[in-house]
Parts: C-alpha cells; structure tokens; sequence
C-alpha cells in the first residue's frame, strides 16, 4: 500500500517521527499523542497540507514523500458508523480521544479515516510507535511540489 506525505523543509521528508502532530496535535490526536498523517493519493496529501497554511505564508514549495507500508492488513479502516458525530468539525475533541486511544494501544500500524476535505477519499494515520513501525515503512521517493499561484 502507498501512501503520501507532504512537508515543508527538505530534511523533513525522512522524518516518520509524527513528532509535528505530537507538538500541535490535529483532527485525530491531542498534543501529546505521536501519529504520522499521511493520505492514500497526492493530491489529497497537497490539499490537506494547504488548508493548513496562512494565505500571506503559504511556502513556495512543498516536498512529497511516497511511503509504502510492507504489510497493508495491519491497517484498519474505520466504520462508517464509528465515526463521532460532528467528525468534521476541527479539534473535536471526541476525534482526539479515539486517535489518542488508537495509537497508546497499538493494535494498528495504522488507521484509515475519511478525509474532512474531501469525504470520499481517505487519510492514513501511522503509529510510530507500532511494534516495528520503522520497519514496515518505507521511503519510494521524495520530490519537490512548488505551489500552483492559483490555490492560493
């Protein structure tokens, strides 16, 4: 299974620490919590970067790294009726409280989840600290992206 991830700095394209989101915290994890988010294609990495973004500090170039993870049947995919309700909003904290439980258990290497962006395609929530985590990934390839004048 491939997966993508898109960073701002270079040096950070090898870095599947998920140390960012233990900083800031994010839809699916409260500070605190490790977790890698990556998404299943490209272009849904790149939006779901961009939304993140100031329009005045929106970087010239991003960096995409394409992951692929050695053994998909360790990922599990969230059902549709396990979601919270209001799952879209940003920092529910009930998304946090199910990340956070998700990675302090271990059970998955990671968890698909729908897009908040775009709900018919799907986000990958990697667990660094997974029992082997670092070797059931992978690094394919890592290109630059400069940003298209026009989304922003």
């Amino acid at each position: 299974m491939k997966v993508f991830r898109i960073v701002q700095d270079k040096y950070r394209t090898s870095d599947l620490s998920g140390i960012g989101a233990f900083r800031s915290g994010g839809r699916w994890n409260s500070k605190g919590t490790f977790m890698l988010y990556t998404s299943e294609n490209s272009s849904l990495a790149y939006l779901e970067s961009l939304v993140h973004f100031d329009k005045m500090m929106i970087p010239p170039q991003l960096f995409i790294t394409e992951l692929e993870i050695t053994d998909d049947s360790l990922i599990y995919t969230l059902p549709e009726n396990d979601y919270p309700k209001d799952w879209m909003k940003i920092t529910l904290i009930e998304n946090q409280q199910q990340g956070d439980r998700w990675m302090s258990e271990k059970e998955y290497l990671g968890v698909r989840v729908r897009s908040a962006i775009n709900f018919l395609e799907y986000n990958i929530l990697l667990n660094p600290l997974f029992p082997k985590y670092y070797d059931l990934l992978r690094i394919i390839s890592v290109r630059e992206v400069p940003v298209d004048g026009r989304l922003v």
